[in-house]
């Protein structure tokens, strides 16, 4: 399974690259998790912040890939349970080719994003940095993937 964050934000703390590199060598080859970066729309003191947010969601439009599956990570999206993740996951890899995963920058997605988005995850109703928001996702895709595998690691 092709599995992509398409992620606003680029320069990600150390920490963060070791954190999504730990979980991706604990996946399979064939469920990796590649990270696609677009930069953070430079504001200025003043401007809407709507400007800004459409700006990024012009620049992701043309990364996604709408024969696959799109989840918009957006906090008003659903709340799924990791088993509900987990069976996602297991129709997603019959019916698509590949998963990505959308997140915004500071101010969230566009509205263009969202209703591209064939679905809206809400890791939390706490509002996240985006940087944090990629080791989640690589966590929660590493364990869905365990609980499919009957892996002990959800356990």
């Amino acid at each position: 399974m092709n599995i992509e964050i398409v992620a606003v934000g680029t320069k990600e703390p150390d920490w963060v690259t070791t954190g999504v590199k730990e979980y991706q060598k604990r996946l399979p080859k064939d469920w990796q998790i590649k990270i696609r970066e677009l930069s953070v729309s430079k504001r200025h003191k003043g401007e809407p912040i709507e400007k800004h947010i459409s700006d990024e969601g012009r620049r992701m439009m043309p990364m996604l890939n709408t024969s696959g599956r799109i989840v918009a990570m957006d906090s008003r999206g659903s709340n799924w349970s990791t088993l509900e993740l987990s069976k996602k996951f297991e129709a997603w890899q019959y019916d698509f080719k590949q998963v990505q995963f959308l997140v915004g920058g500071p101010d969230g997605l566009s509205d263009t994003c969202l209703s591209t988005a064939h679905e809206s995850w809400a890791l939390s109703r706490l509002t996240f940095p985006h940087f944090i928001v990629r080791i989640l996702l690589a966590e929660q895709i590493y364990r869905a993937w365990s609980v499919l595998n009957n892996h002990p690691y959800h356990k």
